[in-house]
């Protein structure tokens, strides 16, 4: 199916030149009607909905996404976005003073506030272990991490594929050292469902949350909790709500916890088989091989224009669908907009402390024609003073 063609099964405007798909994803059309559907039938019977019947469409669906991504689907709970499950983990980890969580120096900046928030609170540390860059081999980068661990290492948390950076990481191999050294992992996959295979069991972190909003395609707001039948016991609801001391407990208390929020509308995490049907129907893994054979095609020229080195060799080992253009500019929200305003290209310019890059995201509708409105668009705009 022509990209062209898949354009037209989403409803992003078709005025915008959308390289954005990283940040919050988009519905497709068929999706987005299943999710109207759910809200509709919320509406028309709610309190059957909110009380009963939806708590067996949250098992179907939860049922299809431990399929999807290989674990059972007990394991799994739904939550608006990573954040929240990061939250959750954070809130209630047993850490003492002087304990330490191990992480890299390129994660998101809302996990690295929220480790910093609670590690404060508890005198523990958070250690931002310094990636050098650009990557080299998979074995480095696993030999510098390490190099910051210590016997205080209480958990290591880490991207599976980096928003700011947007490098895959070898967290199999981090996972694997860390089951070594008896350190408790988990994984922020919130790059990963829909763009890279995943199989909870074979990666065998001990926790792991990803979204399924962006690549799944699934509508905003529809994320998941993936913890390890042992640990579940170990983290508190956000929410202290009603699954907690439940008058009728179910067979988990991980989903009474986490599950039964009080009045929501959880209308998006029911559409999980459709998205997961959208792509079957649609051969995504095609599709997203020829995204990252566009991806690839293009960085060397991007950071020729801008006279910089990429940040790891242009090939499926540290790259899949997303690419960041490291950039010299003063002004990264000012340049953002008018990539927006001056020529309707919607893209990020997003910082890592003192770095600064334009990241695109590549789907299955974007075209080479998308990027060349890209290159075009900055290398005016180096010439007008924007970028060095």
């Amino acid at each position: 199916m022509s990209a062209h063609h898949l354009k037209d099964l989403f409803l992003l405007d078709p005025s915008i030149t959308f390289l954005n798909f990283g940040s919050f994803g988009a519905c497709p059309k068929p999706v987005f009607e299943d999710y109207q559907r759910w809200q509709l039938e919320l509406e028309r019977e709610p309190v059957q909905f909110i009380t009963k019947t939806g708590y067996r469409y949250l098992q179907e669906s939860r049922e299809a996404l431990g399929a999807y991504i290989g674990c059972k689907a007990d394991d799994v709970v739904f939550v608006m976005n990573p954040s929240y499950a990061v939250n959750i983990i954070a809130k209630s980890l047993d850490l003492k003073p002087g304990d330490e969580v191990l992480t890299t120096n390129i994660e998101y900046g809302a996990c690295d506030k929220t480790w910093n928030y609670y590690c404060e609170k508890k005198g523990a540390r958070y250690i931002r272990q310094n990636i050098s860059l650009p990557l080299t081999t998979e074995q480095q980068f696993v030999d510098d991490f390490f190099k910051g661990c210590t016997p205080r290492t209480k958990l290591i948390f880490i991207s599976h594929i980096t928003s700011a950076t947007a490098l895959r990481l070898p967290v199999d191999a981090i996972c694997a050292e860390a089951r070594k050294r008896g350190i408790m992992t988990f994984v922020d996959g919130a790059h990963a469902p829909g763009q890279v295979p995943l199989n909870m069991t074979a990666l065998d972190a001990d926790i792991y949350t990803g979204a399924c909003h962006k690549w799944m395609m699934a509508p905003k707001g529809c994320s998941f909790l993936y913890v390890k039948g042992e640990h579940q016991h170990l983290f508190d609801p956000l929410i202290i709500s009603w699954g907690f001391q439940s008058p009728m407990p179910s067979h988990s208390l991980f989903l009474d916890y986490h599950q039964l929020q009080g009045t929501r509308d959880f209308s998006a995490f029911l559409t999980i088989p459709k998205a997961i049907e959208f792509m079957q129907q649609h051969q995504w893994e095609s599709v997203a091989a020829d995204c990252r054979q566009l991806v690839q095609t293009y960085a060397p020229r991007f950071c020729a224009l801008m006279n910089t080195q990429a940040l790891c060799p242009i090939d499926d080992q540290f790259l899949v669908q997303l690419f960041s253009i490291p950039i010299n500019t003063t002004k990264p929200e000012a340049l953002q907009q008018h990539l927006f305003d001056h020529y309707r290209i919607e893209i990020p310019v997003t910082r890592q402390d003192d770095r600064t890059f334009i990241r695109y995201s590549i789907n299955g509708f974007n075209t080479a024609e998308d990027l060349e409105k890209l290159y075009v668009a900055m290398e005016e705009m180096k010439g007008e003073g924007w970028m060095v």
